[in-house]
């Protein structure tokens, strides 16, 4: 019966798992009172309760763990055992003298029992272990950097939907306006056909333009609903508790330096230091490989007690001990190191090919960026003054139309053209607002805005 204990100095990892409860920055209340959100509220809850982040961050902290057992392999393997034999009979190796040695102990006993405690240490294997510490370090990198691509995508998401129910809030308010214009109007017109001041063909036109504005003021409040309840789920809200977002359909420009973006997107964008992380792993891929041209040194050493006697066992007539070292250096695997080395050196050189691709697309998604962000924002000031105008040329129309100079189709014209240039400058602060988070998604770079 042999009983075996085995102790790794320096490389015993104590995994402790504590539940910790993910609480929502912004408090829910119970009764399902209305639940108020700024944009930063819902980026920290849609951090907390996204799955893939979640999932990530183990992630993280299996790369930490991977360290942990690469630093390991530098130091000793330390094992204690303990035994015991029933032999039928041993050899006699002579009288037992006192004060000496007992000879007995290096031919057995016929009740042997055995204590001892081995030292084994890797000298040196080729710099396999120092490559493989150093692709643990650069992993540990790999999983922080996705997991801030992971947090990035995040924001943006919950961005475009959070300024997505603003859009809709703006575009139901659009299309609610155009309706109670169109029905004052409806009951001016009738009261004027009433009084026989105007044709039937104005009241069924007036009556007409209402109907026409229903399905779009239904659809509005529908992408209300809609977009709110996939904004809910991303937060992973409950979708019967009520929302109301604190900011509003806003727009702070920005000066377009698109060198300056792409300068910035090359250093911080998750996906390029991703890249370049990828070419240092290869490389030590490499190093790893040749390990095996290179000869393997271990050395050894062993202390033990051995007598017949378990109560007077630990004493010095029944100690021994040994130290030694071997070099093994292989002189034919089959071409299997060989292959190795090939196959990292390729995959070294498929990292770079990567990393270009990455380049060039960012340098496209900048400048996608930038005009993107141009062309909203020339929407969102010819606009501006479009609505100013549009407004005015209603109130011209429907002053005329008491006065009999303008016609009911010139006011009902005029209605529509400030609903259309509204919704215009409604969406064009929204590209611009989603087009300046998507070049901040490519920069790498975490803004919130209220």
């Amino acid at each position: 019966m042999t009983i075996g204990i085995r102790i790794s100095l320096f490389a015993l990892l104590f995994l402790i798992s504590s539940i910790t409860p993910r609480v929502c920055c912004q408090e829910v209340a119970r009764d399902n009172s209305i639940m108020e959100l700024s944009l930063k509220d819902a980026v920290r809850i849609a951090y907390l309760n996204n799955n893939q982040i979640q999932i990530q961050e183990e992630e993280v902290e299996i790369a930490k763990a991977n360290i942990l057992a690469a630093q390991g392999n530098f130091m000793p393997i330390v094992n204690v055992g303990a035994g015991y034999t029933y032999n039928d009979s041993v050899l006699y190796s002579g009288k037992i003298r006192e004060g000496n040695k007992d000879t007995r102990i290096f031919t057995g006993y016929k009740s042997d029992n055995v204590l001892n405690i081995t030292v084994n240490e890797s000298i040196f294997n080729g710099g396999a272990n120092i490559a493989n510490l150093a692709q643990a370090k650069l992993g540990l990198k790999v999983q922080q950097e996705t997991l801030r691509a992971r947090k990035l995508d995040v924001e943006f998401e919950t961005k475009r939907l959070y300024y997505g129910v603003l859009l809709a809030y703006e575009a139901e308010r659009i299309a609610n306006d155009l309706v109670n214009r169109a029905k004052v109007h409806y009951d001016d017109v009738k009261n004027r056909f009433d009084q026989g001041a105007v044709s039937k063909f104005e009241l069924l036109q007036s009556s007409v333009q209402v109907s026409k504005l229903i399905p779009d003021l239904v659809k509005a409040r529908n992408d209300v609903e809609l977009i709110t309840a996939e904004l809910k789920k991303l937060l992973s809200v409950d979708l019967d508790i009520p929302i109301r977002l604190r900011g509003k359909l806003y727009y702070s420009s920005v000066e377009i330096k698109e060198k300056e973006f792409l300068s910035e997107a090359y250093k911080n964008k998750p996906e390029m230091i991703l890249k370049m992380l990828g070419i240092n792993i290869s490389k030590w891929a490499i190093e790893y490989a040749k390990a095996g041209y290179y000869p393997q040194v271990n050395a050894m050493g062993n202390y033990s007690y051995r007598s017949n006697d378990v109560a007077n066992m630990v004493n010095p007539r029944h100690d021994n001990w040994n130290i030694g070292a071997t070099v093994t250096f292989m002189l034919f695997d089959g071409f299997s190191t060989t292959a190795k080395i090939k196959e990292a050196k390729a995959k070294y050189a498929e990292s770079y090919l990567q990393k270009e691709d990455t380049v060039q697309q960012t340098a496209v998604d900048i400048k996608q960026a930038c005009l993107d962000m141009a062309k909203s924002e020339s929407i969102i000031k010819s606009q501006k003054d479009s609505v100013v105008e549009a407004k005015e040329a209603l109130y011209i129309s429907e002053i005329g139309y008491d006065n009999g100079v303008t016609t009911n189709l010139d006011v009902l014209t005029s209605q529509v053209s400030l609903g259309q240039v509204e919704t215009y400058l409604a969406q064009g602060t929204y590209d611009y607002i989603m087009a300046k988070a998507q070049l901040y998604r490519t920069m790498g770079r975490e803004s919130l805005e209220e």
